[in-house]
């Protein structure tokens, strides 16, 4: 995991953003995202964070298995893979399974 702690500019950090048409006070922000991509096997969760939501770099971030929130650039191919695998098992998941009869 030392490598992923290497990459010390993904985390994601709280600053106030400034309010832009009636967007909230504060918001989570990245400060910058990370060009080298992410090992998608590590990812269990995502969530955009845009301009229009009041942040000054566009990103996606990305929750790791250990908790992590990394940033990364939403116009990347390796990021649109890895929200593709995460919905499909999304989709997957919310399957309704087989009924059991009793």
């Amino acid at each position: 995991m030392a490598p992923l702690l290497a990459l010390s500019l993904l985390v994601l950090w709280t600053s106030p953003a400034p309010a832009l048409g009636g967007a909230n006070d504060a918001e989570d922000c990245c400060l910058s995202v990370t060009q080298r991509p992410i090992p998608g096997n590590i990812v269990r969760a995502f969530r955009y964070l845009l301009i229009k939501d009041g942040c000054r770099v566009p990103a996606v971030v990305f929750t790791t298995m250990r908790g992590y929130q990394l940033c990364a650039p939403p116009d990347q191919p390796w990021v649109d893979r890895i929200i593709r695998r995460l919905r499909k098992t999304l989709a997957k998941a919310s399957l309704p399974g087989p009924a059991s009869s009793l």
